[in-house]
């Protein structure tokens, strides 16, 4: 190992260091999401504490095909293809200002406003219907 491969290893941790304290420090984005299918107009709502993770994941599902929640979302991927679908943030729910706040709670009533506005049900989408 030459004097420059040593000086890499010490480098690369305190940059995976920097990179933990500041996911700590900024946690990401949480709220309400959408998957929408261009080809037939319908639209799948969720919700997250980690938006752009739960986009990835579902993404990553669909193009792998191992996306075993929405079996009608699945198969529409496979018949429509990945161009047919968009992947949006609808809801931003800011970080709490005071601690003890119920994030889950929030995150389903904003879901629920999303549910209530979109309704995707039925031929309008792949969410199940509420009751």
């Amino acid at each position: 190992m030459s004097s420059d491969d040593s000086t890499l290893a010490p480098r690369g941790q305190s940059r995976r260091s920097e990179l933990k304290q500041a996911y700590k420090e900024k946690p990401p984005a949480m709220g309400v999401f959408a998957i929408r299918n261009h080809a037939n107009g319908k639209v799948l709502v969720g919700s997250s504490l980690n938006l752009p993770g739960a986009l990835n994941r579902a993404r990553f599902e669909l193009s792998t095909g191992i996306h075993r929640r929405f079996p009608a979302l699945q198969e529409d991927w496979v018949r429509y293809g990945e161009g047919s679908f968009s992947f949006e943030e609808l809801d931003v729910l800011p970080p709490p200002k005071e601690p003890g706040v119920d994030l889950k709670e929030e995150l389903q009533v904003l879901e629920a406003l999303w549910l209530e506005r979109l309704r995707p049900y039925g031929e309008a989408g792949y969410n199940t219907p509420p009751g």
